[in-house]
């Protein structure tokens, strides 16, 4: 909760400065009002506990009645929750409540439909580093609501040997060797690979996980079989929703997505007073 009250603070200051001029000079202080969340086109729910504390960051006084949850399937039409309390706190967390809601509703909302695109395989769909600075910990939460599941947090909790990592040790072999002796034993080691040449020498050298990196899936079979139950297998590049499911039907145990939480839309959500 402290990162996420974090990111809120940080994200009311910018857009509350030194004061709400508008709602300062048109509304009488001490006004009661009441507003409603209201979807205005179909998604997946993510973001409903961030809008309740926007407002009870501003005052712990709100009232916040949620009437639906996290990774429900919302109708267009639907109201989302009901708000009570000051007006001012109320026009003065709108933005950055709806924001927030809208990007996380719209990062759920896209992992879904990759979710739905893999039914029927054993394929599953995991997120990458590619969010919002900032906002992490928001954008993997929205992608577990969709339906997908997290790949490592950042840096700190996971061992992913990339190309850059390959060149500058010398090779696949020394680098999960280095990381054999020196990452704590707990970590999984997963090395990406571009040739099946890669693959065998990763497999040689003992990987727990490799990734194969913009294969065709001719070469995306090849790898699978040649990996076997030796280590779990992940497929990463040109991934969207027109491959997904032929890419899924390679065997692949997993499928790193970078577009669900960079490239999602945000959905359309209103904030409308009583």
């Amino acid at each position: 909760m402290f990162e996420i009250d974090r990111i809120i603070q940080m994200a009311l200051t910018e857009d509350i400065g030194s004061g709400d001029i508008t709602t300062l000079s048109t509304v009488p202080k001490g006004t009661s009002s009441r507003a409603q969340l209201v979807a205005k086109e179909d998604f997946v729910l993510a973001g409903m506990e961030v809008v309740e504390r926007v407002f009870t960051l501003l005052d712990g006084a709100v009232s916040f009645e949620a009437l639906k949850r996290d990774g429900e399937q919302i109708a267009r039409g639907d109201v989302l929750a009901w708000i009570k309390g000051d007006a001012h706190t109320l026009l003065q967390g709108e933005r950055v409540a709806l924001n927030l809601m809208q990007r996380m509703s719209g990062i759920a909302s896209h992992t879904a439909a990759f979710v739905a695109a893999v039914a029927g395989t054993d394929a599953i769909i995991v997120d990458t580093r590619k969010t919002m600075p900032g906002l992490r910990v928001l954008d993997k939460y929205s992608v577990r609501m969709g339906g997908g599941q997290n790949h490592r947090t950042s840096l700190y909790d996971g061992v992913l040997i990339k190309e850059n990592h390959i060149a500058a040790a010398g090779g696949i072999t020394a680098a999960i060797d280095g990381a054999r002796n020196r990452a704590p034993h707990t970590l999984k080691i997963e090395v990406e690979t571009e040739s099946l040449q890669d693959v065998q020498e990763a497999l040689d050298a003992g990987a727990d996980i490799i990734m194969l990196d913009n294969m065709s899936l001719d070469m995306l079979r090849e790898a699978v079989d040649l990996i076997g139950t030796r280590a779990v297998t992940e497929a990463s590049g040109g991934v969207n929703l027109d491959t997904v499911a032929d890419i899924a039907k390679t065997g692949v145990n997993l499928i790193s997505v970078g577009a669900l939480t960079h490239s999602s839309c945000a959905v359309d959500i209103s904030m409308l007073f009583e």
